[in-house]
């Protein structure tokens, strides 16, 4: 049997998937791992422990249980976080921890020195403005913070081209995500530019650039022995974990978009021309000529995870806590019996780009339960998801259609507030997600099968109860509200926390 191997690093778990040729899931495994969180503000994987082993537990496991041979896969293709900020040495070994995406929010300072250096109009010439989510001051923070390990990196690099180039040898990142480095990456030309950058890295210091569609190479003899894969099988240059998801969702067509209910949220529209966006994340797509605007927020499922937590400590994040999570808001009716919460328990991306921004819960009293404050939090990520589709709506770009994919759309709760507070239909697409996108990479490298459109297919269309608008409507300005107005108290907590 012939099957393609798909490998996604997430940030709270990896995911693998063997197919077939016709999309048929052969077999499939997981591997929960942890972020590490140094300092307030700074979150980090072990590239070691997290991403490579993390590949090869997948794959070994994929292997065992289907009960078929190295030998019978066709080709590999790997999506990761991103842009995630990892130095590695001449020999491919990480110098600290990786860095993750805009999650982590300790760059601020080095944000507004290369807006100062580079100016408002050049700044642009990755297509944005600079952000958490931007990999370049990341790159510079640790020049400044940490130089002996800036003097030793050979190469900077993210996720996927780390697993792939401890597969094949070759350092080698995606357009989609090398676009994110920005502002090294000049979406003009398609190619690395530091000019004005304050800092002294070099162009020899970034990975080759490719299309995530294509081979970067193919496992070598050494890797062979580490994973027990063939040597020999073609890898693909890999993709960002989102992108890979889209195409999982059939997200390929101009306006479609991908809502992906996450860790964090992440929503990708898909352009057949570019669009540039101070507010938004352009880049261009999986295949040649096929461009995104793409938008997230920084917490959605993690702070289900914390609350869930909160209720069980000892279930280590377990999909019965989670349920249980899900049934509690079920519960409580919507508006959550009057608690208002806000998400920010890392700061908050689009739209609001406000790294110091914190969560908090409003209204609370002695009849509250449980459930309207798992209803609160649910209701609270999804305002943040809404609010970051109504940046696509400023640009001009509301999506035609809307796909919904990842673990939170479990949670009907939570994906039914999202369509009822932003107004927009949602088709859900269930299935191992990012991981089945890279298997789909990689049966349209080696495999070429007819259509993949044919491997995916709608299980639910959610549509906004107009019964609910007017509650809803109401609670985004308190939402508001309640963000701008605790703003400044958050400004003088984060004082008394340092002092």
């Amino acid at each position: 049997m012939t099957v393609v191997l798909g490998v996604d690093i997430g940030t709270y778990e990896a995911k693998g998937v063997l197919v077939r040729a016709d999309g048929h899931i052969v077999a499939q495994h997981r591997r929960p791992h942890r972020v590490t969180v140094p300092a307030p503000g700074f979150l980090e994987h072990d590239p070691e422990t997290v991403w490579w082993q993390g590949f090869i537990t997948v794959a070994t496991a994929l292997l065992a249980e289907s009960g078929l041979s190295a030998m019978d896969i066709a080709a590999v293709a790997v999506s990761g976080i991103g842009p995630c900020v990892l130095p590695i040495d001449a020999g491919g070994n990480p110098l600290r921890g990786a860095i993750l995406y805009g999650v982590d929010a300790r760059a601020e300072e080095q944000i507004a020195q290369l807006n100062d250096a580079l100016g408002p109009v050049e700044v642009l010439r990755s297509g944005t403005s600079l952000t958490s989510q931007s990999a370049g001051p990341k790159v510079n923070w640790i020049e400044q913070h940490e130089p002996e390990v800036f003097a030793r990196t050979a190469k900077f690099v993210t996720c996927q081209t780390f697993v792939t180039g401890r597969l094949t040898g070759r350092w080698i990142i995606d357009y989609a995500t090398g676009a994110y480095y920005h502002p090294f990456y000049d979406q003009r030309t398609h190619t690395w530019n530091l000019d004005g950058n304050p800092g002294t890295l070099r162009i020899e210091q970034l990975p080759e650039l490719g299309w995530s569609s294509d081979i970067a190479g193919e496992i070598t003899a050494w890797a062979a022995a580490e994973t027990g894969l063939r040597a020999g099988t073609p890898v693909l240059v890999g993709a960002p974990d989102a992108a890979a998801e889209a195409l999982s969702a059939g997200v390929t067509s101009h306006r479609d978009m991908m809502l992906m209910y996450g860790s964090s949220h992440f929503l990708i529209e898909v352009l057949d021309t570019p669009h540039n966006s101070p507010n938004l994340w352009p880049a261009p797509f999986l295949f040649r000529d096929t461009y995104l605007l793409a938008a997230g927020t920084a917490t959605a499922g993690s702070f289900t995870r914390w609350y869930a937590d909160l209720l069980a400590p000892d279930a280590g994040g377990s999909d019965e806590v989670f349920g249980e999570l899900a049934d509690l808001a079920a519960k409580s009716p919507p508006g959550a019996r009057g608690l208002l919460a806000l998400p920010y328990l890392s700061g908050e991306r689009t739209p609001l780009y406000d790294a110091g921004a914190r969560g908090a819960f409003l209204g609370l009293s002695l009849d509250h339960n449980r459930g309207d404050l798992a209803r609160a939090v649910v209701e609270s990520i999804a305002h943040s998801a809404a609010a970051a589709l109504r940046s696509f709506d400023a640009e001009g770009l509301p999506p035609q259609r809307i796909r919904a994919v990842g673990g939170g759309t479990k949670n009907r709760v939570w994906a039914q507030a999202v369509t009822d507070i932003s107004g927009y239909p949602q088709e859900i697409v269930s299935g191992p997600g990012a991981a089945y996108g890279d298997a789909m990479l990689a049966a349209r490298a080696v495999l070429h099968p007819r259509d993949l459109d044919q491997w995916v297919t709608p299980t639910a269309t959610l549509v906004p109860r107009p019964e609910h608008t007017a509650l809803y409507a109401r609670q985004r300005e308190l939402f508001d509200e309640f963000y701008r107005a605790t703003r400044p108290i958050l400004a003088g907590l984060t004082e008394l926390r340092e002092s």
